[in-house]
């Protein structure tokens, strides 16, 4: 039988010394510690955010494909901002014969640490479209940058 699994990113080590080790190699121990059960994908889903900060307040942006609305719950409790979510793996048959399982499903949290200043109240904006989540945290109006006018004293006012 042909092999059902091409990985054209395979790439073959060359003679590691004591000085290339380190750099080279792609081993995460703490990975080996995390439970896996048997019929559960090896990896858990965790997405990744992309967080930045602009003159209005702070964009938080992730991927999380396969998530529902209804799987999603966003929270703020002071100046931190909680995120849970999970995405349900699709329902198996029994005569189902898996030859990889890649995807990861599973229930995940992420929590963020605002600085103080970050308006935490009905300001918030949270969107779900195309499987990408955007949040917005807006910063409170009296720490946004404000243009501040220059006045000449040998003009007069008006």
């Amino acid at each position: 039988m042909a092999s059902l699994i091409v990985r054209s990113n395979a790439v073959e080590l060359p003679h590691l010394t004591t000085e290339t080790a380190p750099m080279r190699l792609r081993w995460d121990p703490f990975r080996e510690m995390a439970p896996s059960w048997p019929g559960e994908p090896a990896a858990h889903f965790v997405p990744d955010f992309d967080v930045k900060e602009t003159t209005d307040g702070f964009v938080f942006t992730a991927d999380v494909p396969g998530v529902k609305e209804k799987d999603l719950e966003l929270t703020m409790t002071g100046n931190r901002l909680t995120i849970i979510g999970k995405r349900e793996a699709p329902t198996e048959q029994t005569s189902d014969a898996y030859f990889a399982r890649e995807r990861a499903y599973g229930s995940f949290t992420r929590a963020f640490t605002m600085p103080e200043g970050t308006d935490g109240g009905d300001r918030i904006h949270a969107e779900l479209k195309e499987g990408v989540l955007s949040i917005v945290l807006p910063k409170k109006p009296e720490l946004q940058p404000r243009r501040i006018a220059l006045k000449n004293p040998d003009r007069p006012t008006s």
